[in-house]
């Protein structure tokens, strides 16, 4: 057992509304989530929660200074999947992170050239509440409560 997928890709660009529109009108995305200085879109044929997020920077970045990839995201199937990285990657001091976001809940780490990562379990589809899905959320994640909650054996949305 282990990663499953690619299951997002984070990006920080200098000007959200006009990634926003690029990305709807010449890939075809739809925006999900808005905020003043981040978008998270889902690809036309997606079912996923985002396939994209846009991140703003501040003032006139250049690539040097933050434009670029902030993270790529893979799923795992199970939480105790999720809490053996969690394990593995605090163990190498590569565990730079933990959120819960409601409809999903994720480890960040960096690999040995400080490139960052995201590695999450998401909330089946049927099991998603409005609540869950209205506002985006990032909280505390505590992997055994969420294990206690949700059983050691659901699998995942993919």
């Amino acid at each position: 057992m282990g990663i499953r997928r690619l299951n997002h890709a984070v990006l920080y660009v200098r000007d959200v509304a006009r990634s926003v529109q690029f990305y709807t009108d010449v890939l075809g995305f739809h925006v999900v989530h808005r905020r003043h200085n981040a978008a998270f879109l889902r690809a036309a044929e997606s079912d996923n929660d985002h396939d994209l997020g846009l991140f703003q920077v501040r003032g006139s970045a250049t690539r040097s200074t933050g434009v670029g990839l902030y993270h790529l995201a893979w799923s795992v199937g199970t939480l105790p999947e999720l809490a053996d990285f969690a394990e593995r990657l605090a163990a190498v001091g590569a565990l730079v992170g933990s959120s819960d976001h409601g409809v999903s809940k994720s480890l960040y780490g960096k690999d040995p050239d400080g490139l960052e990562f995201e590695v999450s379990w998401f909330v089946p589809r049927d099991r998603v509440t409005d609540e869950m899905s209205a506002t985006p959320t990032i909280a505390r994640l505590d992997i055994e409560a969420e294990i206690a909650r949700w059983g050691a054996d659901l699998a995942g949305a993919p």
